[in-house]
């Protein structure tokens, strides 16, 4: 049998889109179950569209993904170069034997000329595209269009009887009228090739066993293979995979939507980058689109990506457009920080969202912190909320409002504070249980609910509602500054 090769093809035009990703990602699931190669190659015939350093953000965010390819343009490999447009001679040589042996033809139709074409063909009702004009043109009517300086485009000779059948791994059995098909361009003037040609060509000399892409270009299918069979190569096995649509179902989940924002606010994610931003774990962001249009079984949405590839097949792929169940996210996220997470790994992954955002992270706070927030972020993120007080450079006193709890007021909430201090000044050992024990007790002597008291407590120390557990953090923060806090907090309240 021969060995399964799999490839990524984008085009350097941006950043990468999720749904590029899934792409990718099964793709590389595919064949790392079959023990094969994944090539990543770049299609940058597009010169105009071309960004700066798009490459280098592929490669960086498919391996922070953990796909990561056996050949490409930054490690190599034995059907190189990666880059399409260090192919050019090998796609030209290919078009000019398609001319010559009668399966393509040289156009020499001007833009202008194409409008009126389209503008006719709208006029007739027909959707627009090439009405072949220049299919069978004569010696010398060629000579004659060279003679007023026209270079020609290359166009495929499509069959126009009978139907193309072909078999695709996901969508199934699938049938094509060629007379609904077009002689599309596959040479442009400026000799660059169209995909069509590029990755025909791309795929037969680097053994490309299956082509797995969205299902955007199901319709470009029949093309493809009548373009195979013109070459008389072997066709590889076609997977059209099915489109990641918005949350709410409608419509493509696209770049136009970089920016934006859904229904409830909320900032609406489309680059990986952004959601490595995010905070996003990148095993479970890999966990959660393996779930997305395949099925694990045995009724698993958590599972590793070894066990992935232990498993995945084309044919347990949905060929039905999903809509992107963002919010089984951030449960899937925060399942991978609270059970699948090291404290350590996690130490070390908060340091970044936490510099971002200004503070002077201290490692040893920080790794006693961590087991505070592990049980209680579903992103990185939020760590900044929920225990970025810890590395503040000064304390930022709490608003007075905040310190008093429910069903109190400030004179309350003065005598609770002013009757914590002797007991835990009077504390031995500056340890959670210690406190806890103590202050339960204080608030059964003064008639109070725990989380009054536990509530004004973890106001006063951390300036924040919402925070982690209160004497958890007062060990951490220590016995001299909670008491120095808690004194502020009383002077506050006393205006």
């Amino acid at each position: 049998m021969k060995t399964v090769r799999t490839r990524f093809a984008p085009s350097p035009t941006g950043s990468l889109h999720i749904g590029s990703a899934r792409s990718a990602l099964f793709s590389w699931l595919l064949a790392k179950h079959h023990g094969g190669k994944f090539i990543l190659r770049i299609e940058d015939t597009d010169q105009k569209r071309y960004v700066e350093n798009a490459v280098e953000e592929f490669i960086e965010m498919l391996a922070w993904l953990g796909i990561h390819h056996d050949e490409g343009p930054d490690i190599g490999g034995e059907f190189g170069p990666y880059y399409q447009s260090q192919r050019l001679e090998l796609y030209q040589k290919w078009a000019k034997w398609l001319v010559e042996n009668d399966k393509a033809y040289y156009a020499y139709d001007t833009p202008e000329e194409l409008e009126q074409i389209n503008q006719e063909r709208r006029a007739k009702k027909l959707p627009p595209g090439y009405d072949g004009r220049h299919r069978d043109l004569t010696d010398e009517q060629r000579a004659a269009y060279e003679a007023e300086g026209r270079t020609p485009v290359i166009r495929f000779k499509m069959r126009r009887e009978g139907t193309t059948q072909v078999h695709d791994l996901v969508q199934g059995d699938v049938e094509f009228r060629n007379n609904t098909l077009q002689d599309i361009v596959l040479l442009k003037s400026d000799g660059f090739p169209t995909y069509h040609l590029a990755h025909v060509i791309d795929d037969h000399f680097m053994e490309i066993t299956h082509v797995t892409r969205s299902n955007e270009w199901l319709p470009s299918l029949p093309i493809h293979i009548n373009l195979w069979n013109a070459f008389g190569w072997e066709i590889p096995a076609y997977a059209h995979l099915p489109v990641l649509l918005n949350p709410n179902g409608k419509g493509k989940l696209s770049k136009r939507h970089v920016g934006t924002k859904n229904e409830s606010g909320e900032q609406i994610l489309v680059l990986v980058k952004e959601y490595k931003e995010a905070g996003y774990l990148p095993e479970a962001l890999v966990n959660f689109l393996t779930n997305i249009g395949w099925n694990f079984g045995d009724e698993r949405e958590i599972f590793t990506v070894q066990e992935a590839i232990q498993r995945f097949d084309l044919s347990g792929v949905n060929p039905a457009n999903s809509a992107y169940p963002i919010e089984k996210l951030d449960w899937i996220n925060g399942i991978y920080i609270r059970e699948h997470t090291s404290i350590e790994r996690l130490a070390e992954l908060l340091r970044e969202p936490l510099q971002k955002a200004g503070l002077k992270v201290d490692d040893e706070v920080l790794l006693k912190v961590t087991p505070l927030v592990q049980t209680r972020i579903t992103k990185l993120n939020d760590v900044v909320e929920l225990a970025g007080f810890f590395f503040h450079e000064t304390f930022i006193p709490p608003a007075k409002e905040d310190i008093i709890q429910k069903k109190m007021d400030a004179a309350s909430t003065i005598k609770l504070l002013e009757a914590t201090l002797p007991r835990l000044e009077a504390l031995e050992t500056w340890t959670t249980d210690a406190m806890l024990q103590d202050m339960d007790a204080l608030a059964t002597e003064l008639a109070l609910k725990r989380g009054q008291v536990f509530g004004a407590l973890r106001v006063a120390v951390t300036g924040q509602k919402i925070s982690t557990p209160t004497f958890e953090t007062m060990e951490i923060l220590g016995k001299d500054e909670s008491l120095k806090r808690i004194r502020l907090a009383i002077d506050i309240l006393k205006g």
